[in-house]
């Protein structure tokens, strides 16, 4: 039985408006890939920059692994997303455009047993936007409060 890791970035969707979504596979070291499958990785802070016609994610945390030898990668360093030409491109165009970012979503495991991350198009909230969504989950709770209290 294979342990699932599902690694979210809570405040993305709001801080963001998420547009579009992309999953991409990562080029990891392997003490970085068993830390990740402890869970000992964090994409909260992590954004994602175009160089060099690649895609890299910055500011990812994976924590060293407790069992390895002499060799540690590095907690924070740059890690090359692996996507295919046409939405590298795609990203690209997207970034050209001031005030558009790219940011990870979730990192998973996929079937076979890959590390991936899901990476979305997004552009910043204003604060009215912050506030309605605050508003929208408040009434949400209420409904829900006043359901539970009725069965």
């Amino acid at each position: 039985m294979k342990k699932q890791i599902n690694i979210k970035n809570k405040k993305a969707r709001f801080e963001y408006h998420l547009l579009e979504t992309f999953v991409a596979g990562m080029q990891l070291a392997g003490t970085e890939v068993k830390s990740i499958r402890e869970s000992k990785a964090s994409v909260a802070e992590a954004y994602c920059v175009f160089e060099s016609n690649e895609v890299w994610i910055r500011n990812m945390y994976i924590g060293a692994y407790e069992n390895s030898s002499f060799r540690f990668h590095k907690p924070r360093g740059d890690r090359k997303l692996l996507l295919n030409r046409k939405e590298i491109k795609k990203i690209e165009k997207w970034l050209k455009v001031k005030g558009n970012t790219i940011i990870p979503v979730k990192m998973f495991l996929s079937e076979k047993g890959w590390v991936k991350i899901e990476i979305a198009t997004a552009q910043g909230k204003k604060l009215h936007d912050k506030r309605q969504d605050l508003k929208e989950k408040a009434d949400k709770r209420d409904v829900d409060r006043v359901l539970k209290g009725i069965k």
